[in-house]
């Protein structure tokens, strides 16, 4: 198994500090500034998403932000910081002293980028805390038609029988770990194509040089309509509405390949229990207007409100998913 990306021995041992982290997290409090939870908040907050414009992370921020403003009768303005893995979105949300910003993203900014970025991570993981889980975005496998095969059972079988002939290309962050996952779990030799820009992947995969592709589910619909591909899977916990034939990790008989691609709001470190229970009270009650969940269903997404308690324990699960898998990668 090979993988263009390097997780230091440095790294491991970190993990014991985020895995302890991450189920106390919401409850850290240690910072000098206090806020108070029915003050809150004072003036414009900054939603700051680590993904660009049109992306469905920045549909579903939009979303959320404008509900929240009429909830907390001020402005809610969402700001785009793609880019580096999310670290600069990080980054500019720890610019913010006044404690009137959040970040709506993904569980990698806490799961998956220690284990990538290591000691060169700029940023602490304790001040980025779970507040709210949101969503769910929806990943999933996709095989070359010049395949022919219809099924993950069927893709692995070819996969064992022509070891190190199949190439792979996955989006950064969670999707490479599925794919690695899936190497691990069924014992199969494929190799990986690595793209600083995805937009090629698509290409190769269009004349045949790559057979199997791992990103999000909208981007991999063009491919499939097109009848250049198949999907395997979503790797998510249950069906997207995006593709509903398309099975589960379980369904298509592979449950360790189960990642749900969790994104939410995260506050700063001394933000009060309080209001991180209004805040995630506040985003499960706009959850359950049924116009929400249609104006997300376009991106792939579907809703997966949660406290803060459950963000954080969504995070830990993935973190200990890629861990092991990034243990078991060669150094």
């Amino acid at each position: 198994m090979s993988l263009c990306f390097f997780v230091s021995r440095a790294v491991f041992g970190s993990l014991a500090l985020i895995a302890a982290a991450c189920p106390s997290i919401a409850q850290t409090v240690t910072a000098p500034a206090q806020t108070s939870s029915q003050a809150w908040p004072q003036h414009t907050v900054r939603m700051i998403t680590p993904l660009g414009p049109g992306s469905g992370m920045d549909v579903a921020a939009r979303l959320f932000a404008e509900r929240l403003s009429q909830k907390w009768g001020q402005p809610v303005v969402v700001e785009n910081r793609q880019g580096a893995d999310g670290i600069l979105a990080v980054q500019s949300f720890l610019s913010d002293r006044d404690n009137h910003s959040l970040i709506f993203g993904f569980g990698g900014l806490i799961s998956i980028n220690p284990l990538i970025h290591g000691d060169k991570l700029p940023y602490n993981v304790r001040d980025v805390v779970p507040v709210a889980s949101a969503i769910d975005s929806t990943l999933a496998l996709i095989a070359s038609d010049t395949l022919k095969v219809g099924s993950m059972a069927e893709f692995v079988a070819l996969a064992k029988a022509q070891p190190g002939k199949l190439n792979w290309a996955a989006t950064t962050g969670l999707p490479l770990y599925v794919v690695a996952a899936l190497q691990k779990t069924a014992s199969i030799d494929i190799t990986q194509i690595a793209y600083r820009d995805f937009a090629p992947a698509f290409q190769d995969f269009a004349t045949g040089r790559v057979q199997l592709l791992a990103t999000g589910i909208t981007l991999l619909l063009p491919q499939v309509n097109s009848g250049r591909g198949k999907f395997l899977m979503v790797t998510n916990s249950e069906r997207s509405p995006l593709a509903p034939e398309v099975p589960t990790p379980k369904e298509a008989g592979f449950p360790e390949l189960t990642f749900n691609g969790t994104n939410g709001i995260y506050g700063w470190r001394d933000m009060p229990q309080s209001l991180k229970d209004r805040i995630a009270a506040d985003v499960r009650a706009i959850a359950a207007d049924p116009a929400v969940a249609e104006r997300l269903k376009p991106t792939g997404a579907t809703l997966r409100p949660g406290n803060s308690a459950e963000f954080a324990a969504a995070i830990e699960d993935q973190r200990a998913k890629v861990a092991a898998v990034a243990q078991a990668a060669p150094k």
